[in-house]
């Protein structure tokens, strides 16, 4: 118990919340620029198992804020290859700002299908950097990385159903 105690003094709140505003920041932004794209979507064809519209945000919300929280507990290691692994996450986290203006904005379906399977690459990577320096770091990033895998089914069957 002691441990835990004197690992949760150790929390650095600002560095947290600068760690949140980055990856909750990324998807404002991408949000607000694919608004309008979103017309676009509504009009396509969807595979079977596509949520409803508003499950989006929410999912989208956690995942960027279980990203945050794990990149700054990585961030606050003093394990080496720590400067590898944010790169990748920094990486990552700009190949999902972009993947959505590609989809919704541009409807460049099979484009976006294969910029997805690059997100879905560098995600796998990221925890695989991410485990070795902190596990419940890499291990955070799981849903992340199923939601991804469920996204890539979803532009797959639009891109074939349009």
């Amino acid at each position: 118990m002691t441990n835990y105690m004197s690992s949760v003094h150790k929390i650095n709140l600002k560095q947290l919340a600068i760690s949140l505003a980055i990856s909750l920041g990324t998807g404002f932004l991408s949000g607000l620029v694919t608004m309008l794209g979103m017309e676009n979507f509504k009009k396509a064809n969807k595979p079977p198992l596509t949520p409803p519209d508003f499950i989006f945000p929410i999912v989208w919300t956690l995942l960027f804020i279980l990203m945050g929280i794990s990149a700054y507990m990585i961030y606050r290691s003093d394990k080496q290859g720590k400067s590898k692994a944010l790169i990748v996450y920094g990486i990552q986290l700009l190949v999902n700002f972009l993947w959505p203006i590609f989809f919704f904005n541009f409807s460049a379906y099979l484009f976006s299908f294969i910029w997805i399977l690059l997100l879905w690459l560098l995600i796998i990577l990221m925890i695989k950097l991410f485990y070795p320096i902190r596990k419940t770091s890499a291990l955070l990033q799981i849903p992340y990385l199923l939601w991804v895998t469920f996204a890539t089914y979803l532009n797959f069957g639009v891109y074939l159903l349009n």
